[in-house]
C-alpha cells in the first residue's frame, strides 16, 4: 500500500455551496474540505409530497429522509423507496437530511475527506485510493476515481425510473444527474448554483413488488458495503419486469442490466435467480481489495429476489 502525498493546492476562490439539512455539508466545513460562502436554502425549498390522478408521486427536494421513510402512501406505492430511506444512516440524521442533499452529497472517500490530501475530486492529478487503501472502493472500475457514489436514495430512484427537476433543467434521469463515472472531479452534473427542486416518480405498475437491502459491517449507523434496490412484476410465476439498482459498487449507482435481461420471462425460482446473480457481475473489474463486494452483490440479489418471489 502506497502512502498518499500531502500537497498544497493553489489558492482559488471557493464556489459558494448550498446548505439544506447540512448533515454532509457541516462535516465538510469542519474538516476544511469545503470553504467559502454558504447559501442556506433550508427554509426556501419544496418539502411536500404530492400525488397526481394516476397515483404518481412528486417529492420536493427538501423533503426529509425521515418523512419519506415514514410516509404510508410512499410505502404502499413505492416500498423500495421507503425501505431505502428507512435503512439510511440513523434516526437523528434522517430527521434533518433531505432527499436533494442525499442526491447531491460529495464523496465519502477518506482521501477526499482529508483537506491536506490531494485527489482528483479536489483538482489533483491522481487518485490516492487507487494505489492506496481502497478497501471500501468500487468493484466496477468505471473511471479514474475509485470511490463508490454515496447516495442510497439515488440507487433506489434509479430502480424506479425517477426523474429530477432543477431550477434550470427538467426531466433528468439519475444517470443524467450523476453521470457515468468517467468524470473524476465531480459527484454530479449540477452546474455551480444549480439547485435540485423536485423528484418525480412514475405511477406504480399493477402487481409490482419492491424491496431494498444493504450489506454492512456493523448492525447500525454504517455506510453500506453494497446495497440493492429491486423492483419486479411477476405474472404466471414468471418475471415480466425486473429493475435492479446497486449502490456501493461503482462511482455511480449501477443498473444491473445483465441480470435484468437474464430474468425477463424466466420462472421466478431459485435457479433462475442464481443465474441472474452470476450474470450481474459479468464484466465487473474489481480492485485488488474489493473483489469481496461481488460476492456480497450476488448474495443480495439472491436474497432480495427470492423474498420478492415468495
Amino acid at each position: 500500500m502506497s502512502v498518499a502525498v500531502m500537497t498544497a493546492r493553489p489558492t482559488a476562490r471557493p464556489t459558494p455551496e448550498f446548505r439544506a439539512g447540512g448533515t454532509d455539508f457541516s462535516e465538510r466545513r469542519r474538516s476544511g474540505v469545503s470553504q467559502g460562502l454558504v447559501v442556506d436554502i433550508s427554509a426556501s425549498g419544496d418539502k411536500a409530497i404530492t400525488w397526481d390522478a394516476n397515483g404518481a408521486a412528486r417529492i420536493g427536494a427538501l423533503t426529509t429522509i425521515a418523512t419519506i421513510a415514514t410516509d404510508a402512501r410512499i410505502a404502499a406505492a413505492y416500498p423500495g423507496i421507503a425501505a431505502s430511506a428507512q435503512g439510511l444512516a440513523t434516526p437523528q440524521v434522517r430527521q434533518v437530511a433531505t432527499l436533494g442533499g442525499n442526491l447531491a452529497q460529495r464523496s465519502r472517500c477518506w482521501y477526499f475527506r482529508r483537506a491536506d490530501i490531494d485527489c482528483l475530486k479536489k483538482g489533483g492529478t491522481t487518485c490516492p485510493a487507487r494505489s492506496g487503501n481502497h478497501l471500501y472502493g468500487v468493484a466496477f472500475d468505471l473511471g479514474p476515481c475509485v470511490a463508490p457514489h454515496p447516495s442510497t436514495m439515488a440507487a433506489a430512484l434509479l430502480a424506479f425510473d425517477a426523474t429530477i427537476a432543477t431550477d434550470r433543467r427538467s426531466g433528468l434521469s439519475i444517470a443524467d444527474l450523476l453521470g457515468d463515472g468517467s468524470v473524476a472531479h465531480a459527484d454530479h452534473t449540477l452546474a455551480a448554483g444549480e439547485m435540485i427542486r423536485s423528484i418525480a416518480l412514475p405511477a406504480p405498475l399493477e402487481g409490482e413488488r419492491a424491496s431494498y437491502k444493504r450489506a454492512i459491517s456493523r448492525t447500525y449507523a454504517e455506510w453500506p458495503l453494497v446495497e440493492l434496490c429491486a423492483r419486479v412484476v411477476i405474472t404466471g410465476g414468471k418475471f415480466q419486469l425486473v429493475r435492479l439498482a446497486a449502490g456501493g459498487v461503482a462511482p455511480v449507482p449501477l443498473r444491473l442490466t445483465a441480470a435484468e435481461v437474464a430474468l425477463h420471462g424466466q420462472i421466478a425460482d431459485a435457479a433462475s435467480i442464481a443465474a441472474a446473480a452470476k450474470a450481474a457481475t459479468s464484466g465487473a473489474k474489481s480492485l485488488p481489495m474489493t473483489a469481496y463486494k461481488l460476492d456480497l452483490l450476488q448474495g443480495l440479489i439472491r436474497d432480495v429476489l427470492e423474498r420478492l418471489s415468495d
